[in-house]
């Protein structure tokens, strides 16, 4: 049984979702196909911004898919991607050298389980230099981030635990099909927005599943 936000297809899993047709099935929560939204939503916030740089571990299978669908989105939004890479806690600390040097002015954060990890680093990383930031999972922002725009760990978990008790109680993998997330929720620190001096539009606000003051 797996979660995973990969298509599983694509890594080679399942034969396809409907039918996985192996001993494996499980929930993938479409997060590489989260990441334009994550960039039209951070566009919004930030309309005259030019340059966006996007967050990555080289070693994440979806590293590079994500890096070529958030180019072609933002060739569409008129924007330009500098894509960051980390594998490590030395990497980030790295690139919190840096980035006043790339002229960046807004980050999507890769979903990844490192970056997972380190949501407070990453967070301390934005709020330094000043940068209007969106990652995959509600805890970024609960951990002083900006926003995030995905589904929840906890629904996808649920999922999975359903499965897995059916498959306990004797249907095969193989007869299920793989689920996809259906339920996306934006949530939006105020309190780290006032920080970075950002005036948060009405239209986010309204659109935002919670808003941590």
């Amino acid at each position: 049984m797996f979660l995973i936000g990969i298509d599983p297809v694509a890594l080679g899993l399942v034969a396809s979702l409907s039918r996985p047709g192996g001993n494996v099935t499980g929930i993938t929560d479409l997060t590489t196909e989260l990441g334009p939204k994550q960039l039209e939503i951070l566009h919004q916030l930030v309309p005259s911004a030019r340059r966006i740089a996007l967050l990555v571990n080289p070693s994440n299978p979806n590293a590079e898919t994500l890096s070529r669908e958030l180019a072609a989105a933002a060739r569409i939004l008129g924007l330009e991607i500098h894509v960051l890479r980390a594998s490590n806690e030395h990497d980030l600390d790295m690139i919190s050298t840096t980035v006043p040097e790339l002229r960046i002015a807004g980050l999507v954060i890769g979903t990844d389980a490192l970056f997972n990890s380190y949501s407070q680093q990453l967070a301390k990383l934005a709020a330094d230099h000043s940068l209007p930031s969106i990652h995959t999972l509600r805890q970024f922002p609960a951990a002083g981030g900006l926003m995030s725009y995905g589904g929840g760990l906890m629904d996808g978990y649920r999922q999975a635990g359903v499965y897995c008790g059916r498959v306990l109680k004797g249907e095969k993998p193989s007869d299920l099909p793989v689920r996809q997330a259906t339920k996306f929720e934006l949530v939006i620190n105020l309190s780290t927005a006032r920080a970075l001096d950002i005036d948060m539009p009405a239209t986010l606000l309204a659109r935002a599943d919670e808003v941590i003051e």
